[in-house]
């Protein structure tokens, strides 16, 4: 298996739906995340074994810039050709991917603690295998 490493982000077309969320890669494809996200208060914690990826807005809502969370089947070539960042994180580590939003690893989950006003726009957390699919909007407390 070839090395990965992180690879920074670039700016996506995003549009949200009634049925779910539509992300531009920069290539010009298009990925869709359905279902309406369930509000999120606090830490929260993915279920485990899931590709994690976590999406935040700009304040229109019509950009955004994505990262994966420890994945480690994209190739970097294939994540800089869409624009798609990515961090990799050891056992009990933590980063701050964006301004306002943290993402650390707890055995085989991925907790993601945000706060939108300091992300300046929406936080959006998918979580997903050939099983299931799981979204998740960061919310504060009082926006539940």
């Amino acid at each position: 298996m070839s090395q990965r490493s992180n690879v920074s982000p670039s700016t996506l077309g995003v549009e949200l739906q009634e049925s779910g969320i539509a992300v531009r890669y920069t290539d010009g494809r298009e990925a869709f995340y359905h279902g309406v996200p369930r509000k999120v208060s606090g830490t929260l914690k993915t279920p485990p074994g899931k590709e994690v990826h976590v999406l935040v807005t700009d304040p229109t809502e019509t950009e955004g810039v994505m990262m994966y969370v420890n994945d480690r089947k994209t190739h970097d070539d294939v994540l800089e050709s869409t624009g798609v960042g990515r961090v990799l994180l050891g056992s009990e580590e933590s980063e701050e991917v964006f301004p306002g939003v943290e993402v650390a690893t707890e055995g085989h989950s991925v907790l993601v603690d945000a706060d939108p006003e300091v992300a300046r726009g929406r936080v959006f957390v998918f979580a997903e295998d050939d099983m299931s699919e799981h979204a998740y909007e960061m919310v504060n407390e009082t926006e539940e």
